[in-house]
């Protein structure tokens, strides 16, 4: 891509040069900070929020999130208006969004009017870049991590003119449609690629591996039909099923005589990750452990929250204590296959039976009575291994095209960020490119 012919100091450190044609201007000469509250004329306005999708519309009568008692005290938003969240600059997901709605939103957030000499495009594009990096880290301040407005409006940003302001801005706008639609496409890829580990993982478990053996009702509606030699029945029979604690044990600093304490926040791509492990005393491991003594070849499956049935196989002799998980002692049983019982878990089969465990609203949870009375078919030993080897076969070739997908959606998104990044900054010259 082409640079600009020439470059100057921009006079301001941390922006460094920029191209001769171009300034500095403060925030507070490009834009008006706007406060017009809706008060009883809520009802009038559509509720907007700020995403990391950008400014999407909510639906208050969907029920889904959280909303306030009132909207009074929420602000008029007119399209093409910026918002920006200048607080807990770390952990909030986006600090700009640009609205293509009017509305309303939490009068927490700013909403700034551009002037007739700025493109509101390109101070969007600008700060989305910024925010890419957490480029307003510098500049906030207390325990909410606030970027104080007179701050704000006196930090400066390059600007070329108008004209060419709204060239970068259609630029920026063409392209980054065409690198979204290729996220889009690429994340469907992933998910029917996921649908296809799933479909092949259900049918292998229910109907086994040759197609012309004897079938019979298996008398369960979520398994239908299973091979005549198979058992159907519940898991408890099979393995002996525990659950460590629901307690939160006092965290000590990590030590040669800690213990890690695991939950399924540690659960990472089918293992373990200690290191995201808090540590407990050995005399709280050594409580815990009286009711759930993990073991090589043991499977450990959270069973509350959002992420119930995720699960790993332990694969190794370290010492630690569970909380929130269940334990399937499977390192004790002569009757099933590990791994068997992994590929049983991430089927159907699992999912099926979990929702008509959940009742009412609030925290999901499944108790450890309900997973002991879990159903699974189950063939003859020497028939379980000989799935579980097909299934490792089929499905690494399913997550080697996922894992080639997902790092084609982290290069796409460096793309994006870098090609926003590269323009705003006149680090390229795009008023010569023809936009098709």
């Amino acid at each position: 891509m082409n640079t600009y012919p020439a470059y100057k100091d921009s006079g301001v450190e941390w922006i460094g040069e920029i191209p001769s044609e171009w300034g500095v201007v403060r925030n507070k000469y490009l834009f008006d900070v706007t406060k017009n509250v809706v008060g009883e004329e809520s009802d009038k306005y559509q509720l907007l929020s700020l995403t990391k999708r950008g400014v999407v519309l909510r639906d208050v009568e969907s029920g889904r999130g959280k909303f306030p008692e009132s909207f009074d005290t929420y602000q008029t938003v007119d399209k093409d208006d910026l918002i920006f969240c200048l607080y807990d600059i770390d952990e909030t997901p986006r600090t700009i969004g640009i609205s293509n709605f009017s509305g309303m939103i939490t009068g927490s957030y700013k909403v700034v009017k551009c002037n007739t000499l700025t493109d509101s495009k390109f101070i969007y594009y600008n700060y989305l870049s910024i925010d890419d990096v957490k480029g307003l880290k510098p500049y906030y301040t207390g325990l909410r991590k606030v970027v104080r407005m007179e701050t704000f409006l006196n930090l400066s940003v390059r600007v070329p003119s108008l004209q060419e302001q709204q060239q970068i801005s259609d630029y920026l706008d063409n392209k980054t449609s065409k690198i979204d639609t290729l996220l889009e496409k690429t994340q469907q890829k992933i998910e029917l690629l996921k649908e296809q580990r799933t479909s092949l993982i259900n049918t292998t478990v229910t109907k086994g591996l040759n197609p012309h053996v004897e079938m019979k009702d298996s008398g369960v509606e979520w398994i239908g039909d299973i091979p005549s030699g198979w058992v159907r029945t519940k898991i408890s029979y099979y393995c002996e099923v525990k659950d460590g604690t629901h307690d939160t044990p006092e965290f000590v600093d990590k030590g040669q005589q800690t213990f890690p304490l695991v939950t399924s926040k540690s659960f990472v791509k089918n293992d373990i990750d200690f290191n995201q492990c808090k540590h407990i005393s050995e005399v709280d491991y050594l409580e815990i452990n009286r009711r759930s003594d993990v073991e090589k070849e043991d499977i450990i499956m959270s069973m509350i929250g959002g992420n119930i049935g995720k699960n790993v196989l332990v694969t190794n002799n370290k010492k630690f204590s569970i909380k929130n998980v269940c334990l399937f002692k499977t390192s004790k049983s002569n009757d099933i296959v590990p791994k068997y019982l992994i590929y049983l878990i991430d089927s159907e089969i699992l999912k099926s039976q979990i929702d008509i465990s959940q009742k009412g609203g609030g925290q999901p949870f499944i108790s450890l009575g309900e997973i002991r009375n879990l159903i699974f078919p189950f063939p003859p030993h020497q028939e379980q291994q000989q799935i579980v080897d097909y299934l490792d076969f089929e499905t690494s070739k399913i997550d080697k095209l996922v894992d080639i997908e997902s790092k084609r959606i982290i290069l796409l998104k460096e793309y994006r960020q870098s090609l926003i990044s590269d323009v705003v900054t006149g680090k390229v010259d795009v008023r010569d490119e023809v936009l098709v």
